[in-house]
């Protein structure tokens, strides 16, 4: 595993050291006047493809509307039009002669100076009263109409770009959440990671459909001619994806857990939908299109409700879908009022309050992302824990003595350890019960820790042994040391307040030889020295042959 991300970083760096010396990216070469500059691209013939408005187009675009000089006639400044919120068919906007069409899943073939709509500047002639046509194709539903937006050429391009910048921002959020998640699976190995990446993929796409953005710089999705089935079939799976994470988040899992069935069935009945649009008349769409949005609102209204109930039962992460549901909802109740500011701008709308959906989504997996890491510290302390003492247990222990060991060969320091066993410790258990056993563990591990500057220092190696390290020390200090803690174990007794009680410790000392020594025979030596204390008597330390 580590030998293949050495092998990836190696190769990225590879190829960052052959964009940036390769002869094609080298520096500009100074011209005669002595400035520097860089010319790219080349000369071409290629003609601008603005869409020719040839009469089978103009008949697919029944709706027109004229829009009249002003009292007076034009005034002769330049006039800009902007047609955004298309979302089915092509524009066309004319004025006198002069007459250009434009698909929103193309941009190749609009007025470079329009991106999140289809514009035209015109300049009518002072005092001329000809009107301005927009024609476009019939709307995919009610309500979901196109915007014509009239002014001066500057602010109506200013205005296009905020809404092509929005739109990009909220694919790029998509984007960035979808990669975090991958990265999160790849670390944890959590599939709901990948569920989510690939949830914010599938909303990334339906929204490039949404917002044209599938055709921008130029068309990366084949939908040209078929938008509409495009959108409806992402949104059908948008939707059922999306009401599915919603009632997780809520808590409508754990208040209802029947409800795990039917939520099974709904998504795979608007996945159905969504196979089915393809093959679908445009009124059966349509049909199709406003059952989904009914469907839609009255999941996010049950979630909400659940939602609450859930926080009322104290059942605060039902909060994130609450957060989530709510602009989902609002904006469901607006669009079912007809409000203006919502028709105007119904394509940023959506796609706002979609990211925010996969924010607060982002926000709920990154705190399942804690609590995995809690728990995986949790195991890990309890692996490496014994749960009497509250010390580092044998596994725990041996690994910081190799670390020390490892520390001490190369810095040439001194490192000395103790192997320490409570005297007729069974004798304990036998005569006052396993409770006042366990009492008298506990409280020489503490009074261990409470003389020794790190607690990770004392180990519990297993019954009534632990090991004592003394990095640093060396072999007359660490008898000093040794010596200290068994006077304290002898003081153990008095704390715990048991007629006739006694608690001694005979402890072997060994240091680390300076060269040909491994833990391995460290221990062992502790271990021999430990037996020749208690063959001498018992509570006593005695030191291991150097």
């Amino acid at each position: 595993m580590l030998t293949s991300g050495r092998n990836s970083a190696a190769a990225v760096m590879l190829i960052i050291l052959l964009g940036l010396f390769w002869p094609g990216a080298a520096a500009a070469q100074p011209t005669r006047s002595g400035l520097d500059f860089l010319l790219v691209g080349a000369a071409t013939d290629q003609q601008a493809p603005i869409r020719a408005c040839s009469p089978e187009v103009m008949q697919r675009l029944p709706e027109q509307i004229e829009i009249p000089a002003p009292a007076g006639g034009w005034s002769g400044a330049p006039q800009a039009v902007d047609v955004f919120n298309v979302f089915s068919g092509e524009v066309m906007i004319a004025h006198g002669e002069r007459r250009i069409c434009g698909h929103m899943q193309d941009a190749r073939t609009r007025d470079s100076r329009f991106r999140a709509g289809v514009g035209m500047v015109v300049v009518p002639a002072a005092g001329s009263t000809d009107p301005i046509r927009v024609a476009w194709s019939p709307p995919l539903r009610a309500r979901w109409i196109p915007t014509v937006h009239l002014g001066a050429p500057s602010p109506l391009q200013q205005a296009d770009t905020l809404r092509l910048l929005v739109r990009t921002s909220c694919l790029a959020i998509a984007m960035v959440l979808a990669l975090s998640a991958l990265m999160g699976f790849l670390g944890t190995r959590d599939h709901t990671f990948l569920v989510y990446a690939l949830l914010c993929a599938l909303l990334l796409i339906w929204q490039a459909v949404l917002s044209g953005l599938s055709g921008y710089p130029e068309p990366w999705l084949p939908v040209d001619e078929a938008a509409p089935w495009w959108r409806v079939a992402l949104w059908a799976l948008a939707a059922a994806a999306m009401l599915s994470v919603l009632w997780r988040l809520s808590g409508g899992l754990q208040r209802l857990p029947c409800s795990r069935r039917g939520v099974q069935k709904l998504v795979w009945l608007l996945a159905l939908v969504a196979v089915l649009a393809p093959w679908l008349s445009l009124p059966l769409l349509s049909l199709v299109l406003h059952t989904v949005d009914l469907v839609f609102a009255a999941g996010c209204l049950l979630v909400l409700g659940v939602g609450v109930v859930s926080v009322v039962r104290r059942d605060y992460g039902a909060f994130d879908g609450i957060v989530a549901a709510l602009p989902l909802l609002a904006m469901t109740l607006a669009d079912a009022a007809g409000n203006r500011l919502l028709v105007e701008y119904r394509t940023e709308v959506i796609q706002l309050t979609v990211t925010w959906f996969l924010i607060v989504a982002a926000y709920a997996l990154n705190r399942r992302l804690g609590r995995l890491r809690r728990q995986r510290d949790e195991l890990r302390h309890l692996a490496e824990t014994d749960v009497l003492t509250g010390l580092p247990n044998r596994r725990a222990g041996l690994r910081q003595l190799q670390t020390y060991v490892a520390q001490a060969q190369a810095a040439t320091q001194p490192l000395s350890i103790g192997f320490l066993d409570i005297d007729l410790f069974k004798q304990i258990n036998d005569h006052y019960g396993h409770d006042v056993g366990d009492e008298v563990l506990v409280a020489v591990a503490r009074a261990l820790v409470d003389a020794l500057p790190n607690r990770a220092d004392v180990v519990r190696m297993g019954g009534e042994e632990f090991l004592i390290l003394l990095p640093g020390m060396d072999a007359a200090a660490a008898a000093q040391r040794l010596e200290q803690l068994r006077e304290r174990v002898t003081r153990v007794a008095a704390g715990l307040r048991h007629d006739g009680l006694q608690v001694t410790a005979s402890i072997g000392l060994a240091g680390l030889r300076a060269a040909g020594d491994d833990m391995a025979a460290l221990l062992r030596r502790a271990d021999d020295a430990m037996y020749s204390a208690k063959r001498g008597g018992r509570n006593r330390v005695f030191a291991a042959a150097r």
